[in-house]
């Protein structure tokens, strides 16, 4: 898959993410799928993340991982370090540390990734 096709799939997957976060009965006592810790914040933030993977989905591609994947590793280290927030804004379990761990890691990868191209015989 390419880096343009994988942003336009992260940028789905974030904003039904985001959106799933506000309905009831998927998130039940501020959990979603009853894993992972979401508020009105956390929600908004994987909207607005879903819509910039969206817009940069074309050449910006490979920049949006960059800037992603360090943001996402950044807040991954402050999520494992102050255990249930990400700096008193978003609420944050060990689900979600994880969860961040490894998304920031496929982010880091596609971004930084040298491009080679496969030539047909």
């Amino acid at each position: 898959m390419n880096t343009k096709k994988l942003a336009q799939v992260f940028g789905v997957v974030f904003l039904l993410i985001g959106i799933l976060g506000f309905v009831p009965g998927i998130t039940t006592t501020g959990h979603l799928l009853g894993i992972f810790e979401v508020d009105i914040l956390h929600n908004v933030i994987h909207i607005l993340t879903g819509i910039l993977a969206l817009v940069f989905a074309g050449s910006a591609a490979k920049m949006f991982f960059k800037v992603f994947g360090i943001v996402y590793l950044i807040v991954t280290v402050v999520g494992f370090v102050q255990g249930d927030t990400v700096l008193g804004l978003i609420g944050v379990n060990l689900a979600d540390n994880v969860l961040h761990l490894v998304v920031a890691a496929v982010a880091l990868y596609v971004g930084f990734k040298k491009d080679t191209m496969v030539s047909s015989m």
